[in-house]
């Protein structure tokens, strides 16, 4: 599928963004900056705004959405604003009976822990997320309407990232039947039915690659693919066990190609996995553009793992948002530094926002890495 030229790309001018020619090995005149979970409860107008109204209620409710995923974009002055949304909103649309329970997360009612699960499971057609995702689209339509009218009081196009959790993360969800600290009933499956584990990571790589795709059809200019629980593999078992259906899950938003007119190659893809030092050569082996790195390693060390034809993104601990303005200011600067080698660099967390963190530190947070040079 090519997009047309109504798409942001070229009607908002996505593709000259700060963000999007960094995604593509380009070095703009600043340091482009977002960051993971920059929308929700670290704003009290998220708070005010989200009050009487489930997290998954909120996910399909197209204005809602819209809203909230603006709002860090008009407080913070980020470049980029990232879809609002949870993971395991497309295994919703694929009607898989999960609810999110405050304090813990997600909770399936039926985990998926034996053959006769993975099969009833898997019996879902992956078009379905497809055939219900008419909420998702209305909100990336909405969404980027909204960024392209905050672009022009900006003065500089500002794109929208699309969202969706990685198969090995879902897979975990599924298996634990919710949150897990060390996912053992995951590991486990791989070992005692790795055919049945293969059948349904790749179920869930189209279940994730439809939702992705989805959201650039509808007016993402690039996606992310968050891996959470990645890093509790070795790297063996993630290459054996993780690393082909998240392969599969970004092919189908290579499938998409930019307006012909853009003169992008291709839409920009980024992926990012907590704990996966120790994965980062296998990570930057997919097919993609940017490479996300946490805050348990630093930048330089991630890059000589990477190497430098690829963009990074990352990495200020988001413990540094509760230190001391001068500390923080002395890390950004070391980060900045060290993303110089690589080919381009966006500045983010090593992790999402803490729900704690004063949205103005937030904001001159931005402030610094725009200044810096």
């Amino acid at each position: 599928m090519q997009l047309s030229d109504q798409h942001p790309f070229v009607a908002h001018a996505t593709k000259d963004s700060h963000l999007i020619r960094a995604f593509v090995g380009h070095r703009p005149a600043i340091t482009p900056v977002w960051f993971m979970r920059q929308a929700g409860r670290s704003l009290p107008e998220y708070r005010a705004l989200r009050e009487g109204s489930s997290m998954l209620d909120a996910c399909l409710d197209p204005a809602l959405v819209s809203e909230i995923t603006l709002q860090p974009v008009r407080r913070h002055g980020v470049d980029a604003a990232i879809f609002f949304s949870d993971i395991v909103v497309p295994l919703m649309l694929a009607g898989i009976d999960v609810r999110i329970v405050a304090g813990r997360g997600p909770v399936f009612s039926q985990p998926v822990r034996a053959g006769a699960d993975i099969a009833r499971v898997t019996a879902i057609d992956p078009q379905t997320v497809t055939e219900r995702g008419g909420p998702i689209i209305e909100a990336v339509r909405r969404t980027t309407e909204m960024l392209a009218a905050e672009s022009v009081t900006r003065g500089t196009p500002l794109p929208l990232i699309g969202f969706a959790g990685a198969p090995f993360t879902l897979a975990a969800y599924l298996v634990e039947g919710g949150p897990s600290k060390d996912h053992l009933a995951a590991r486990r499956l791989i070992h005692e039915d790795p055919a049945g584990w293969d059948a349904l990571t790749q179920w869930l790589a189209d279940i994730s690659g439809r939702f992705l795709a989805l959201q650039i059809e509808a007016g993402a200019s690039a996606a992310q693919l968050f891996d959470s629980w990645a890093g509790s593999l070795s790297p063996r078992l993630y290459r054996q066990a993780a690393l082909p259906a998240s392969a599969r899950a970004l092919a189908h938003v290579r499938q998409i190609e930019p307006p012909a007119d853009s003169g992008m190659l291709r839409v920009p893809l980024s992926h990012f996995g907590v704990g996966t030092g120790d994965l980062l050569a296998d990570i930057a082996s997919l097919d993609l553009d940017v490479v996300g790195i946490d805050h348990r390693i630093d930048l330089d060390e991630a890059l000589e793992r990477v190497g430098r034809e690829v963009t990074v993104q990352g990495n200020l601990d988001p413990a540094m948002l509760f230190a001391p303005a001068e500390v923080r200011a002395a890390e950004v600067s070391r980060i900045i530094a060290a993303g110089k080698v690589a080919r381009a660099h966006v500045f983010n967390l090593g992790h999402g926002v803490p729900p704690e963190t004063d949205p103005d530190v937030l904001t001159d947070l931005v402030t610094m890495v725009h200044d810096a040079r």
